[in-house]
């Protein structure tokens, strides 16, 4: 059984956990971290040796969690509005720190785990039929950096047109946002038959992971010994990595979100973490 990709996520969780607590002297965050920190590691555990539904199991955990309990009944916008909100506020908190582990200094560790194994979004786009991408990858990518200079700018006027009640805006921005990325994310797999395609062109978010997750330590690799270049890795890849490659520089190997599709799928169990 593998279990160090396992074990350094949990790790890394229960020091950012209890080092957070230290420092603000909420103990909310040792269970928001501690839960976060062991889903994903057990997720990653089951994903690693061959069960079928674990990762998607984990996913709606953790998921469920942050939209329902502490964006929706928490009132925590989560999203990049919620982000710029809260850091020009001098606020280091909510979705601060939420950012700043899973979606900036984090992925140096884990990569995109977040868009694999926590995103509330992924959670039901992983559940369509189109799991294996079959059309060629469209040259759209430039959508996600329009959208993050939106999301920027709009937040920024609020702030300098002093907007009364942010806090209410904040709040309906989830709701509404939420709301957009899932009709859109969802026709989108439909139109392009890839479940990720909101993930690969739209996703404001990705503009913090592609450059993270260029770094990261846990990362998919082959053993070219073992490997026999049937090409089924690549082909069953959703986020359409160069899995053969174990350069940094290969082809979209910043998107790579540790599903592992490619290591169950390899006949020679060449490829790992």
């Amino acid at each position: 059984m593998r279990v160090s990709a396992a074990i350094l996520i949990e790790t890394i969780f229960l020091l950012i956990a209890f080092s957070i607590y230290y420092f603000t002297g909420n103990v909310f965050y040792i269970y928001n971290f501690a839960f976060i920190g062991t889903s994903v590691a057990v997720g990653v555990l089951l994903t690693q040796n061959g069960h079928r539904f674990g990762r998607n199991i984990i996913m709606l955990a953790v998921g469920s969690y942050l939209l329902i309990y502490v964006g929706i009944f928490g009132g925590e916008n989560l999203l990049l509005s919620g982000f710029w909100y809260y850091l020009f506020l001098g606020v280091f908190e909510a979705a601060v720190i939420h950012y700043l582990i899973a979606k900036i200094a984090g992925p140096v560790i884990f990569g995109r785990g977040w868009c694999g194994y926590a995103c509330w979004i992924a959670m039901v786009l992983d559940l369509l039929p189109y799991k294996i991408p079959t059309n060629d990858r469209k040259d759209w990518g430039y959508v996600r950096y329009v959208l993050f200079v939106v999301i920027f700018a709009f937040v920024s006027v609020l702030f300098i047109f002093k907007v009364n009640r942010l806090d209410m805006i904040m709040f309906y921005m989830f709701i509404i946002g939420n709301a957009v990325y899932y009709i859109l994310g969802i026709l989108l797999a439909y139109k392009l038959h890839d479940n990720r395609a909101f993930c690969k062109y739209v996703c404001p978010i990705t503009v913090f992971l592609k450059i993270s997750s260029y770094f990261s330590i846990l990362r998919v690799k082959v053993n070219q010994d073992k490997c026999i270049e049937c090409g089924k890795c690549m082909k069953i890849c959703p986020m359409d990595v160069e899995i053969l490659n174990d350069s940094r520089k290969r082809k979209n190997g910043t998107e790579c979100i540790l599903c592992l599709n490619c290591a169950k799928d390899c006949p020679k169990n060449a490829i790992k973490i």
